[in-house]
């Protein structure tokens, strides 16, 4: 009994050596003048702060743990760095929080990191300036077949009459914000932007920001983010091919894309409707990853007819946009009747002959009398 006590002392000594170690080992306080600096690039923040006073002496090797909320993903985020500063995106519609530790290591530590049991905090309130019920509604960015980008949005019905909206956009590589190369009007209002001939860059975040003036004061300034490879909207596909081959089968196959979207990107939707001979029609959606599609026709007299559309497959980006329908393609296909001719169909010559006879029997009639 005794044995297994002394063994059961032991191991409890041996789990908890390393933690008591490290409570009665050095201590580090947290960092200090934490500031947060936006340099005008619509969300891309640089945090700064400065090593704590304590430390400044010792020869142990300083890093640092920031941690942020990221909106975007609804979570915290951290990062080690040596460095004092770092930078990272933030939606500024939102609170910004940001926390920094002080992490010591070796050698002073024994190959060990102690980490500050506090941290400095700050949080950052979005703004309030703005006249309230003014920020723009459905922003929406679609990145044509990967040739121009062009972003819409939706006039808040609470805008004030004579408002003029504006927008302006950063990357990493621009050394400020730049304003909308064009704008589409709606109504006499800005309702987007048309980035045509304007070079944007793909898996880079793109700031965007819309705000404006009205006759009541500034409006409210709506900030997003994006990577315009994930709102790729192919084109149209406009050449459908539809053959019967042996046994009946359809045979299915449509032109390809442009060399702007590689083929290996793209994945397909095909609508099939059966039109049977008492008029009633099903549909469905056959997915595809071919430019082509075999169908059995097991029925006489029903009509089949196709469409197409296309996106960008999840291996290529996050999300897509769905391209249009390709116009319809149909099996037999539906023959014109040619209309009864009536009076409406009847050519101009032989009204001018029936008017020409018209006026020789009244000039006889005339002539009689």
């Amino acid at each position: 009994m005794a044995s297994k006590f002394w063994q059961a002392t032991l191991m409890l000594l041996l789990v908890t050596w390393p933690e008591s170690t490290r409570c009665n080992g050095p201590t580090v306080d947290p960092p200090e003048d934490l500031v947060i600096s936006d340099l005008g690039y619509l969300g891309y923040l640089k945090i700064t702060w400065s090593p704590p006073a304590s430390a400044i002496n010792m020869k142990c090797s300083k890093r640092y743990q920031l941690e942020y909320f990221n909106t975007y993903r609804n979570s915290w985020t951290a990062v080690r760095t040596v460095r004092p500063e770092y930078n990272a995106q933030f939606d500024l519609m939102k609170e910004v929080r940001v926390r920094v530790y002080t992490l010591l290591s070796k050698p002073c530590i024994n190959g060990t990191i102690i980490k500050s049991t506090r941290y400095i905090e700050l949080v950052q309130k979005p703004s309030s300036t703005g006249v309230v019920g003014t920020a723009v509604q459905d922003f929406v960015c679609v990145y044509h077949n990967r040739q121009y980008l062009e972003c819409n949005w939706g006039v808040n019905p609470k805008m004030p009459a004579n408002s003029q909206q504006n927008l302006y956009f950063w990357y990493n590589g621009l050394k400020q914000a730049e304003e909308c190369p064009k704008y589409l009007i709606s109504s006499g209002t800005r309702s987007g932007c048309n980035f045509t001939g304007y070079s944007l860059p793909e898996f880079t975040d793109i700031n965007f920001c819309v705000n404006g003036s009205s006759p009541e004061g500034a409006l409210k300034t709506t900030f997003f983010s994006l990577e315009i490879q994930n709102h790729i909207k192919p084109e149209t596909t406009e050449k459908v091919h539809l053959q019967t081959g042996p046994g009946k089968q359809l045979e299915l196959h449509w032109e390809g894309q442009a060399a702007s979207i590689p083929g290996s990107c793209l994945e397909w939707e095909v609508e099939h409707k059966q039109e049977g001979p008492d008029g009633k029609i099903a549909s469905k959606q056959i997915s595809t990853k071919q430019m082509s599609l075999t169908l059995p026709s097991d029925h006489d007299g029903q009509r089949h007819c196709f469409r197409v559309r296309s996106k960008v497959n999840k291996y290529c980006a996050d999300k897509s946009v769905w391209s249009e329908w390709s116009p319809p393609t149909c099996h037999p296909e539906k023959k014109e009747v040619a209309p009864e001719p009536g009076w409406d169909m009847v050519p101009i010559y032989v009204y001018i002959a029936v008017a020409i006879i018209a006026i020789l029997v009244l000039s006889l009639c005339v002539a009689l009398v």
